[in-house]
């Protein structure tokens, strides 16, 4: 679809929502008029996205948290990630023929556990001020009595329609008359309704125990799974510490493993000698440099991300100033590095949701959720209304990877969020979906608001980049970019050696991203969010 815009940043006083649908945005801010916390809307925000944005998150997906306590100061990390089932195993696939997990249908969907409620749960239990089912309300509605189908969501169930059509449940949602919805029909989940009724009824219990439980695991069984009653009812979400870096005079905080997280905090330490602020915006070196800081991340990714509970990840060092020193050497201002020089092995295909919320207090949540493909596995399962996850499609089945299937095991994630603060004071949440894109786009916003001085809105909607492949005939290190770059940049970019992918000037593919940031002096909150989505920042 055609993608315009030209909106300015939105400001509030109080409290922002963002995220990639206008009327989730909109329940979190009525969570907040009600006097809930930045948890409480983020929940919101999230519950009405799993209804309304379905081919992207849902509560069958994994989700990873920043949360930043104003009185404290702190800023805390929750893992919402799912864990592989008890039955899980290498030699299962091996004995099927299977060189790696399937992308859709009901193994990966049903190969690790769905964590985003029980990290919803274990948020609202620490920072919630009002009742959990005031915070799901919104969604419930929306499911049991219909939301509208916007353009952008029946392009994507009919670029979908292969995968779903295997799968009855599904196409009684999503195609109930055999083809993909018109813009503008309302559609309705009332499976889910009831699912999210029982969470909003018994917490954690209503998902991962009792009847909800009770039919996922039967679907499971039924159709050849692996998750049982079992593995849902261990299913948890866990606090940890966030990853720190500095940029200039930035301190950022990303998620870490088993997330991409420490990727971002490599690339500016890669990037900082080069003093981007003094060089042209848009121009070549803007564009190339961050290109080739890409690479040599992704590849100490490839090689090193896993879940640490089960893998020695060297954190520290991956993002320390002397390892990027040592990394440094293998960029090339003049030309672009050849793929197999410094390989990178991922795939931007996935699809996330991010949510970013300040409240009145300063209070700020920065959420990523996700069922990665678009429609995760494709599979509803039974009569709850879930959409499954394939986030377990990342689990590699070489037995001497670090990020090889294993039992309660949660796989490799794309999915990342960010905190900035500057002067000790909080100061930006940002995210973005994109798969292996998220990183890339991470980098590119700070960039623009740090070195170039735009505001979110303006750092969001500039011409983007992406690094790696959307599909297997691609080259790994094919460069997809947008053509509002300036001509005279991706002419130059074509003669240093970059292997172009001539966009037109906006594409949904570049990510969703959204963010929000605070005046330092005012307080004031300014509100961004990516014309290449439905979102809207909301503030009050």
């Amino acid at each position: 679809m055609q993608i315009t815009t030209g909106r300015p940043v939105t400001m509030g006083p109080n409290g922002m929502v963002t995220c990639p649908h206008a009327l989730a945005s909109q329940a979190g801010v009525e969570v907040l008029r009600a006097g809930g916390s930045a948890v409480d809307a983020a929940i919101a925000t999230s519950a009405a996205l799993a209804v309304l944005y379905p081919h992207m998150t849902g509560v069958g997906g994994d989700a990873f948290w920043l949360i930043h306590d104003a009185k404290t100061q702190a800023v805390r990390y929750l893992d919402g990630g799912g864990r592989a089932a008890a039955s899980a195993s290498i030699e299962w696939f091996a004995q099927r023929g299977h060189a790696e997990v399937p992308f859709r249908g009901i193994l990966p969907a049903t190969l690790t556990t769905p964590g985003s409620v029980a990290s919803w749960v274990e948020a609202h239990a620490t920072y919630g001020r009002l009742p959990l089912a005031r915070n799901l309300q919104t969604a419930i509605g929306y499911a049991r009595d219909g939301f509208p189908v916007t353009e952008r969501l029946a392009g994507w169930i009919e670029f979908a329609r292969k995968d779903l059509e295997p799968h009855a449940e599904s196409m009684a949602i999503f195609m109930p008359d055999g083809k993909a919805p018109r813009p503008g029909t309302r559609l309705t989940n009332p499976n889910l309704a009831h699912t999210l009724s029982a969470i909003a009824e018994h917490g954690r219990a209503g998902f991962y125990e009792g009847p909800v439980a009770a039919e996922l695991a039967r679907f499971a069984g039924e159709k050849g799974g692996f998750f049982t009653a079992s593995d849902l009812a261990v299913q948890t979400a866990r606090w940890g510490q966030p990853l720190q870096g500095r940029y200039r005079d930035l301190t950022l905080y990303e998620t870490p493993a088993p997330t991409q997280g420490f990727t971002v905090l490599e690339m500016l330490n890669l990037l900082e000698p080069f003093e981007l602020h003094q060089r042209e915006y848009l121009g070549t070196d803007h564009a190339h440099l961050l290109v080739q800081a890409k690479q040599v991340a992704y590849h100490d990714r490839d090689r090193h991300l896993a879940d640490p509970a089960f893998a020695d990840v060297p954190m520290e060092r991956l993002i320390s100033k002397t390892y990027a020193d040592e990394r440094r050497k293998l960029m090339d201002p003049a030309r672009a590095l050849p793929w197999d020089k410094v390989p990178s092995y991922g795939s931007l295909t996935g699809d996330t949701v991010y949510i970013a919320v300040v409240d009145a207090e300063g209070n700020a949540v920065s959420l990523i959720q996700s069922l990665y493909g678009v429609f995760g596995s494709a599979v509803v399962a039974g009569n709850t209304g879930v959409v499954l996850q394939n986030r377990s499609a990342y689990f590699s089945l070489d037995a001497s990877h670090p990020n090889r299937l294993e039992p309660g095991k949660t796989p490799l994630h794309t999915l990342i969020a960010s905190m900035g603060f500057r002067n000790d004071k909080l100061w930006s949440v940002v995210g973005c979906m994109g798969a292996d894109g998220q990183p890339q786009i991470h980098l590119q916003t700070y960039i623009n608001l740090l070195d170039f001085d735009r505001n979110i809105q303006e750092a969001l909607e500039a011409p983007r980049w992406l690094s790696g492949r959307f599909g297997l005939g691609e080259s790994r290190d094919t460069l997809h970019i947008e053509a509002r770059f300036p001509k005279a940049t991706i002419d130059e970019l074509d003669r240093r050696g970059h292997i172009l992918d001539r966009w037109g000037d906006w594409n949904e593919l570049a990510g969703h991203a959204h963010g929000i940031v605070i005046d330092p002096e005012s307080g004031m909150r300014y509100g961004g969010s990516d014309p290449r989505s439905d979102g809207a920042a909301i503030g009050y």
